[in-house]
Formats: structure tokens, C-alpha cells, sequence
């Protein structure tokens, strides 16, 4: 577990990205992160955008299911 504090600049709350976390989650500074809200009222951190890996799963899925139609369109 990695423990941050929430501190106040200018009207904003922020919280510090230790060197440690950036590099667990393989982000450096002027990456953007996504916050997502879990059902139990979680947050994860992500650097990649889930709504992004949703399409490209559901992508993957269509062309399996018609691989031989999207060959022959090649």
C-alpha cells in the first residue's frame, strides 16, 4: 500500500504522484491517467482509457467472429 496526502493549491485538492506509483503504473509527467469509479465506490487509476480498451474488446471479438468474411474483403 502507498500512502498520499491531499493538499490544497489554489482552489484545487491534489494529490502527489510518487516516483514509485508513476512508475507502477508506467506513467510519467504530461500523461494523462483515468479515474474510474469502481460499484463500491473505489477509484482506479488507470493510464489507459477503459472506454477506449472496451471498443477495441469488443473489435477483437467482431473480427474473430468474421474472419474469414473480413479476409476475403482484404
Amino acid at each position: 500500500m502507498i500512502e498520499s496526502k491531499i493538499r490544497k493549491v489554489g482552489n484545487s485538492a491534489v494529490m502527489t504522484l510518487t516516483t514509485e506509483m508513476l512508475t507502477i503504473l508506467d506513467a510519467k509527467e504530461g500523461d494523462t491517467l483515468f479515474i474510474v469509479r469502481g460499484d463500491d465506490g473505489s477509484l482506479k487509476i488507470t493510464p489507459h482509457n477503459p472506454e477506449v480498451a472496451a471498443a477495441l474488446a469488443t473489435a477483437e471479438i467482431v473480427m474473430d467472429e468474421n474472419r474469414d468474411l473480413l479476409q476475403a474483403l482484404a
